[in-house]
């Protein structure tokens, strides 16, 4: 007796298309581009938090407001953010199973990584240029 599950096409052929479609390594090396630059920014971030510790509002003010602070700000709430998204999609992606509330989850993940990241980046530009544009 034949048996029917046999096929005239290659395994690669089989499971082409089925697969992340070349996008698994991107996602998979911005995660961990992201989880490097986070190293830095967050130590940087640490040390402007210590030196606001014990300042009144005009002093932290003064200290947020210097370009480069604001800039080092900027870039970790950037990075970090970036960082939170693309781990709870991984996270999503292996544990939500219907596709339907997948999609609703990953959508979610995405407007809530925007909404957090633009709540900070506002925050900081306001107190650093506040002064002068806003």
């Amino acid at each position: 007796m034949a048996d029917k599950n046999v096929s005239m096409r290659t395994p690669r052929s089989r499971v082409q298309g089925l697969g992340a479609s070349h996008h698994g390594v991107e996602h998979w090396w911005v995660q961990r581009l992201t989880a490097v630059a986070n190293v830095p920014l967050i130590i940087g971030f640490v040390i402007i938090v210590a030196a606001l510790a014990g300042s009144n509002y005009a002093q932290a003010l003064v200290i947020i407001s210097h370009p480069l602070i604001a800039i080092i700000l900027l870039l970790a709430v950037a990075s970090v953010v970036n960082h939170m998204r693309l781990g709870m999609q991984v996270v999503i992606e292996d544990y939500v199973h219907d596709n339907g509330w997948r999609l609703v989850a990953v959508i979610a993940n995405n407007f809530y990584a925007a909404v957090i990241g633009a709540a900070c980046l506002y925050a900081i530009l306001k107190v650093s240029l506040g002064r002068i544009f806003l």
